[in-house]
């Protein structure tokens, strides 16, 4: 099957290889021209413009865009006089669902279908396949089967959930036509907070680990220090990085986000390299949004989301009012950083 694909970042470069991999063709742009001669050089046919692209696409055209997603409205405005009514627009990327509907709703009327598809796997997706919550009409959904068939992971070596063979459809293949517009990126969106919630954890237990020596040290005493009462139950120096591993192994709590966490200890038992500062792309702060249309509680998901906002340095003019207050109540003047 032949599709566009605009967008030659981590993820949409890599996807290319893997379709060109199961012999898919793929016509390719980007704003580099470098990252389009790299996948012509792979055996994609490169394109120098929007419009060049679309041209050089059989019709019913399939363009498929991996872009971030302030760029979506923009990217879709710049192709729609080239495109035509039967083709199919694909968002790859994390859109708001919300957008994903409104999109919906301007393209049929130009009879432009447009599907929008969660993509989880990251840069080992290449290798691993991709996890793909698709939301849209059938039909396209339908007529794109082989482009999502060969982007997933399929059945892989994971055991079969028990009485999954009583059951049909394409989720144990790792991708699935999830329900109408905006469907697949809701989907990912709470994915993306589940995850949040599933790294704060791992962060927040390893983190009791490393200070679980504190009894060894040698705290302050003054009146701006919690007293630690029974030093000698904090006697341990752990190794984080064999932890891990361990954890790796039969434990309740193993995922590819631990294999991932060991992985980056191995390499870096210390994690000196990073200064801590998480980022957030939009899912989750949408995910929380959607709990509260919904009076739904999330209290992990919430906090592990603010707790990124922390991380970010955004904490900083309302832990100066604290600071503020208490000096201005007590007297209590700032110990320095790390004390």
């Amino acid at each position: 099957m032949q599709l566009g694909m605009i967008g030659l970042g981590r993820m949409g470069a890599n996807m290319v290889r893997r379709l060109l991999e199961n012999g898919h063709q793929c016509v390719v742009y980007d704003r580099s021209s470098k990252a389009v001669e790299a996948l012509v050089q792979e055996k994609a046919a490169g394109a120098t413009s929007l419009a060049d692209l679309v041209k050089k696409l059989s019709k019913p055209r399939a363009v498929w865009l991996m872009v971030p997603a302030a760029a979506v409205d923009k990217t879709i405005a710049d192709l729609m006089p080239n495109l035509e009514p039967g083709d199919t627009l694909i968002d790859g990327g994390n859109s708001y669902y919300i957008d994903d509907i409104r999109r919906a709703s301007e393209l049929t009327v130009k009879r432009i279908d447009y599907v929008d598809v969660g993509t989880s796997g990251g840069i080992w997706g290449v290798e691993r396949g991709y996890c793909m919550m698709i939301g849209g009409p059938k039909e396209p959904v339908q007529r794109l089967d082989p482009i999502f068939k060969a982007l997933a992971p399929g059945t892989g070596q994971i055991d079969r959930t028990p009485g999954r063979d009583k059951l049909t459809g394409t989720a144990e293949l790792g991708y699935l036509h999830c329900g109408a517009s905006g469907a697949g990126h809701f989907v990912k969106m709470v994915h993306n907070g589940i995850e949040y919630g599933l790294m704060a954890s791992y962060a927040e237990g390893l983190s009791i680990l490393r200070a679980a020596n504190v009894g060894a040290k040698q705290g302050d005493v003054d009146a701006e220090t919690t007293p630690l009462r029974n030093p000698e139950h904090y006697q341990y120096d752990l190794n984080l990085t064999d932890i891990a591993e361990l954890w790796r192994r039969g434990s309740v709590i193993a995922s590819w986000l631990l294999d991932l966490t060991a992985a980056a200890l191995v390499e870096d038992p210390a994690l000196e390299k990073f200064a801590g500062r998480v980022s957030d792309s939009g899912e989750g702060r949408w995910t929380i949004k959607a709990a509260i249309d919904e009076a739904m509680p999330v209290p992990v998901l919430s906090t592990a989301l603010y707790e990124r906002f922390s991380s970010r340095g955004d904490a900083e003019f309302q832990n100066k009012v604290m600071s503020a207050m208490r000096y201005e109540f007590g007297g209590h003047l700032e110990k320095a950083s790390g004390k």
